[in-house]
């Protein structure tokens, strides 16, 4: 990143900021602040975990706390500890707050009109398809990717959901019993590792690396959320196993995949992996791919 690019990161915030109006206290009118509203929005029909607000919202434990005391306070919600788990507590929106909801949806549809009405059909376009682009980057920089043990229960939950995936996918079906699974030990320090992506706080993707002494590096288990699709999360797990192979010591980096993950075959293409013959007897197994690495310089990608 170099100041150009921060400085008009800075000046792009001032704009919106400023633009839609959250520098007031009374947002969009109303007597409560924007994080009040961002609140009853989030909490939604069915209610909402107290704790999964905060993660999804990035916010602390102690300024949630706050937001809620508030509209707790104006009758906009209640917030009642769980019957099995009084430890996690759940805030539900009242009668009066789901019609401050509306009344919000549509004052904030009124802003978004008054954004749009001064544009041309064509600014509108090149606006709204901005603001996608746009979202779809703030998104993918919001993904978090942590290092846990197999078992943790994120991790179960992104292979669970991969290998159900497989089993749609694969023409002959999917059984976990017939793959070559790494042993949970291949995959914990220092055989290997295992990576979680999150996306506030839930886990959209998976990937494994085995570090087998004397032998490259594999990856494994690599699976991305059909939610989180289109982040660029698959070659960010890629760059980023591939920094951990080769601070390991590696100097190659294998895996393999079935002809029916087209998408991931075209993705190690352009990550650089190079197509090989076979090097294990992996049963659903068609293509098996390498990649010479080496030690990232000092301050690069993966060294942090």
């Amino acid at each position: 990143m170099d100041a150009g690019q921060i400085e008009r990161v800075r000046r792009f915030n001032r704009t919106v900021t400023g633009r839609v109006g959250v520098l007031h206290d009374h947002y969009l009118g109303r007597d409560r602040p924007v994080g009040e509203a961002r609140l009853l929005w989030e909490i939604g029909e069915q209610g909402q975990d107290v704790r999964r607000l905060r993660e999804r919202l990035g916010l602390d434990s102690g300024y949630v706390s706050r937001l809620l005391r508030s509209l707790e306070a104006d009758g906009l919600v209640t917030v009642e500890p769980q019957p099995r788990d009084r430890r996690v507590r759940t805030v539900r929106l009242t009668g009066r707050g789901r019609a401050e909801r509306a009344l919000l949806d549509a004052r904030s549809d009124d802003l978004a009109g008054s954004l749009l009405a001064p544009l041309n059909d064509a600014q509108r376009a090149r606006l709204v398809t901005a603001m996608a682009e746009v979202e779809r980057l703030l998104t993918a920089a919001t993904v978090t990717l942590d290092t846990v043990a197999p078992d943790h229960p994120d991790a179960q939950y992104c292979l669970r959901s991969y290998f159900t995936e497989l089993q749609e996918r694969f023409d002959t079906g999917f059984d976990p019993a017939r793959s070559l699974l790494p042993d949970a030990g291949e995959l914990l320090p220092p055989r290997g590792l295992f990576l979680v992506a999150r996306l506030h706080g839930e886990p959209v993707g998976c990937a494994g690396l085995k570090l087998p002494p004397g032998a490259p590096a594999e990856i494994k288990r690599m699976w991305v959320a059909p939610q989180a699709r289109g982040l660029g999360l698959g070659r960010r797990f890629l760059a980023e196993l591939e920094a951990r192979a080769a601070r390991h010591g590696c100097d190659l980096l294998r895996l393999d995949t079935n002809k029916a993950l087209i998408a991931a075959r075209s993705l190690y293409h352009s990550c650089g992996f190079e197509e090989v013959a076979a090097f294990n007897d992996e049963p659903y197994a068609h293509h098996w791919f390498e990649k010479r690495i080496t030690a990232p310089a000092p301050g690069g990608p993966g060294t942090g």
